[in-house]
């Protein structure tokens, strides 16, 4: 007669596996599956914290959440790939996702208002922020995150290139990082909706007076409440704006 399983086996992890064992070698590039180098991971995890309460602990969970977050699958195959139950790959997502968006603020938010001229130079100066824009402080983007949609209200999720999403709005600096999101409007909103009903322009906490962000024709062109510098509308009437139209591009 075959003895039953025994639960400390069940429970036990396979370093064996893949995607943990990419992770254990020490070296391997971590973006292949996680879409993380091995050095933003370690950055994550100084800022999550090792300190194991109980489970598997903050490392694998992250490898976990990050998994499922980079391949958009679901927990049945993130569970497959990790050897691990269904229910610990629910687990580990929602409770990684709760540290990470609790040092949201920590990690994201406006530069200073009165930071000195040496930090706006550099971000003034950068290349990233285009040619000419001798004031600009940050680019803003948006795109869009693939969903689920409900089924009450699903055509409200159906964006321009014809899939369910939801919105991200982004603003960076010249380094890349974030310095603001917004996230939560259904795909079918238009971008310049979008950023009329965000914090960004309601609260006008950024850009600094004096200073300006860029983004591209999906946006307005504004002053006030916040200065927003878009490329010129096509034709152009001179060659002066073809000439900033270019820098622009």
């Amino acid at each position: 007669m075959q003895s039953p399983p025994n639960p400390r086996q069940y429970c036990q992890l396979n370093a064996t596996v893949p995607v943990l064992a990419l992770y254990f070698d020490g070296q391997s590039d971590l973006r292949i599956d996680f879409r993380l180098s091995r050095a933003s991971f370690n950055a994550l995890m100084a800022a999550i914290g090792k300190d194991a309460d109980h489970g598997w602990g903050p490392v694998i969970e992250s490898l976990v959440f990050l998994f499922w977050l980079a391949s958009g699958t679901s927990y049945r195959v993130v569970a497959r790939a990790f050897d691990m139950p269904r229910t610990t790959v629910h687990r580990a997502v929602h409770k990684t996702s709760g540290k990470i968006l609790a040092l949201l603020h920590q990690i994201v938010h406006h530069h200073h208002r009165g930071g000195s001229g040496c930090r706006r130079n550099r971000l003034c100066t950068s290349g990233r922020v285009g040619c000419f824009f001798n004031t600009g402080v940050g680019s803003i983007d948006g795109c869009h995150i693939r969903v689920k949609p409900p089924s009450d209200d699903a055509t409200c999720y159906i964006n321009r290139k014809l899939f369910y999403s939801i919105q991200l709005q982004a603003v960076c600096d010249h380094t890349a990082k974030f310095i603001d999101v917004c996230v939560g409007y259904t795909g079918s909103v238009h971008d310049a909706r979008v950023l009329k009903n965000s914090p960004l322009y309601y609260e006008q906490k950024y850009p600094p007076p004096g200073f300006c962000i860029i983004g591209d024709g999906g946006y307005p062109c504004l002053s006030n409440p916040m200065t927003l510098i878009t490329p010129y509308r096509e034709p152009l009437r001179n060659q002066l704006q073809w000439r900033r139209g270019k820098c622009k591009k």
